[in-house]
């Protein structure tokens, strides 16, 4: 990076901290967005615009603009910060007063055209609003001189690195870093969707003549950035389908009728169809690699058991890998009955066993006397050995690591691997960062699950809510009430010990009142739930660690507080907590009382479907990273946003799928310079790493 012209040994550090440790990192790292530079805004304008915003609450308190005019009188003001007032008029018929903070020695004269680019900002006084532009940016015009505005690009920025820092290293080493462009998507590819070589598109990006130029660039770069991670998910998809390894597993005559035979309930619809995609997998030799998702309460473990019969049928073990202790025991508990029928041993392995009871179900595994483990991280550690595992099942598979995953499938040569969400996955990211997982979806819940009935309340009128729960209780019910912080170290947040002081003393005094948090020792957070789900207890005060697991038929009310702090996603996965019985069962959502927008947490009140409320929280939230993996270099994060540029996105997984399935192992010469592709970039690189 020293080598280019205006970087020094600070600025090549701070650059390096931010991923941009090579000229070809900088030459990766585009706009985010452009400020449109070409035409001022007339001062009346400006002033017109910011009025207006003042009588919508919803609208921000100011914003950009840019305008060219004469200084009509300049004033300093000196304290520890300097600030500079003047008032500025374009003709228009109407003044702004522009304002620059801590700029001490700046000198401006009255009588002097000026171009300032600032935030125009409400000011409130007890009489009148008015407008004060707070300027970002300026530059004294010749008297003569004709304003030449153009499109200034926008890159991310951090606090050791502005964009206007990232913006003048690239157009210092404008022609150096445009050279380090070369096409490595086919030329035919290109031509069917009417895109430019990727040098004019790069210089299009740094240096638009007009916004739709912008526009085009954008897209022909975002398009390669999404070409290279759709080839990554595709040879990962192609190498597994065809490593072959796996055991295969095949299902004897009558085993699905015998199944159902066993049960005490019909399966749904869609239970039997997952169950036969599941089923179909596992008699190839190739790894079967498949999500299932589905809500709470959907009957994924159901599934999963019918999965472990058929690998125990054909004489090979299983092992359930869990997030949590209570989780796991709980599996323990549901799997033991739905499997005692096929004569199949259960055992469990989590951290709180004590010395000869994990010794015991170690030797089991080894010898193959136990069919199934159901465990925690304690599955992974070197002193677990299986004789013979052939399905591996990882539930709430986004709560491990790579690694972790990895782990549990280590324990076998090529192990069918089933992973299990109650987190409904969107279709965007079904189609990308899941993209080398097959997908099932039980979209139907069994009969007699009662509908959750959703509410949001306002912070103020918490005691109304507090007045149902004890209603509720009263009918022989339980309740949930569920914060986001333990204690208050964790500013702005509702604190689990300090409600807890508050339920237990003043709200429910005569009720039976407990707390569950993540710090508990695993033995007392097992005690406390336990005596819930036993009747003992009748409000359960806890933080998230309710959110996975914890099923008590009883409880009928779920009081969420702090709500707006939560993702759609999470505040469904606690809601499906209630529900789970007879009685008919309420979500109470508590929003401060400042926050005008409630827009997110209606949705909630809507849709009880998970499916949708995720497309709604990824459309809300973003995606956040990509592969599920921290950037490593490449510029400083992805151009391409897989929410609003899916579109792309399924293009570029076209083309390289087409790719893919005419050359798994891109030895063609056509295609070799596609694995550069690949290999550049950091997100393309994460998606090849095992899921």
């Amino acid at each position: 990076m020293r080598a280019l012209a205006g970087v020094g040994p600070e600025l090549a550090r701070k650059l390096h901290e931010i991923g941009i440790a090579t000229p070809a990192d900088l030459a990766a790292t585009f706009p985010r967005d452009y400020k449109d530079w070409r035409t001022p805004t007339p001062i009346a304008q400006i002033v017109a615009n910011a009025l207006a915003r003042a009588h919508a609450p919803e609208e921000p308190d100011s914003n950009e603009e840019i305008a060219v005019a004469r200084i009509v009188r300049v004033s300093e003001f000196r304290s520890r910060v300097s600030i500079i007032s003047a008032d500025l008029d374009d003709g228009s018929g109407t003044r702004i007063k522009a304002t620059w903070f801590g700029r001490r020695g700046l000198k401006l004269e009255a009588g002097e055209r000026i171009f300032v680019h600032g935030r125009a900002a409400l000011k409130r006084a007890r009489m009148a609003v008015t407008v004060e532009l707070n300027v970002l940016h300026h530059r004294i015009l010749g008297e003569d001189e004709t304003y030449r505005g153009t499109i200034v690009p926008v890159y991310r920025a951090t606090k050791d690195v502005s964009s206007r820092v990232i913006a003048s290293v690239i157009e210092r080493n404008f022609e150096t870093l445009a050279a380090l462009a070369h096409d490595v998507v086919p030329r035919d590819i290109l031509r069917k969707h009417d895109y430019p070589p990727l040098r004019e598109a790069w210089r299009e990006a740094h240096r638009p003549p007009t916004m739709e130029a912008a526009a085009r660039a954008r897209e022909r770069l975002i398009f390669e950035e999404f070409f290279g991670i759709a080839l990554a998910a595709g040879l990962k998809r192609d190498a597994r389908a065809n490593g072959g390894g796996a055991p295969e597993l095949a299902a004897p005559p009558g085993l699905l009728e015998r199944f159902e035979a066993s049960l005490p309930f019909a399966l749904t619809g869609a239970q039997v169809r997952v169950i036969g995609e599941l089923w179909h997998d596992m008699a190839g030799s190739a790894p079967m690699n498949r999500l299932v998702q589905g809500d709470v309460g959907s009957g994924k473990t159901l599934v999963a058991a019918a999965a472990i019969v058929l690998a125990a049928s054909r004489g090979v073990q299983s092992a359930l890998m869990a997030p949590t202790e209570i989780l796991a025991l709980q599996h323990t508990r549901k799997l033991a009955p739905l499997l005692l029928p096929f004569g199949i041993r259960v055992d469990a392995l989590v951290g709180s066993m004590g010395a000869r009871e994990r010794s015991g179900t170690l030797g089991r595994l080894a010898s193959g006397e136990c069919d199934l483990v159901v465990g925690t991280h304690a599955l992974i550690v070197d002193s677990v050995e299986f004789r013979d595992l052939g399905l591996a099942v990882i539930d709430e598979q986004h709560r491990f690591g790579v690694e972790q995953r990895a782990k549990l499938r280590a324990k076998s040569r090529a192990p069918h691997t089933l992973h299990m969400t109650a987190t409904p996955i969107p279709r965007t990211l079904a189609q990308t960062k899941f993209a080398d997982l097959d997908i099932s979806a039980i979209d139907e819940l069994p009969p007699g699950r009662t509908p959750i009935e959703t509410y949001v309340v306002r912070a103020s009128r918490k005691t109304q809510a507090y007045d149902f729960v004890r209603k509720n209780v009263a009918a022989g019910q339980q309740a949930y009430v569920v914060v986001p912080a333990i204690d208050e170290s964790e500013a702005a947040l509702t604190s689990a010990l300090a409600e807890l002081e508050v339920l237990r003393e003043d709200v429910f005094p005569d009720l039976r009142v407990e707390l569950l948090h993540g710090r508990m020792p695993p033995r007392e957070k097992d005690a406390v739930m336990g005596a819930f789900a036993r009747g003992e207890a009748d409000v359960l005060l806890a933080t998230t660690v309710v959110e996975v697991g914890v099923d008590v038929p009883n409880a009928s009310v779920m009081v969420i507080l702090d709500a707006d702090r939560y993702g759609l996603a999470q505040l469904h996965q606690l809601r499906g907590r209630v529900g789970r019985g007879v009685a008919r069962s309420y979500c109470i959502l508590i929003a401060p009382d400042d926050k005008p927008d409630l827009e997110r947490l209606e949705i909630m009140t809507r849709t009880t479907d998970g499916f949708e409320i995720a497309e709604a929280d990824l459309r809300l939230r973003g995606e956040g990273e990509f592969a599920g993996t921290a950037q490593a270099g490449g510029g400083v994060g992805l151009l391409g946003s897989i929410v609003s540029d899916f579109a792309i996105y399924m293009r570029a997984k076209i083309d390289a799928d087409a790719i893919v399935a005419a050359d798994p192992r891109l030895e063609r010469a056509e295609h070799r310079a596609l694995r550069e592709l690949v290999d550049r970039d950091a997100s393309a690189r994460a998606m090849l790493i095992e899921s």
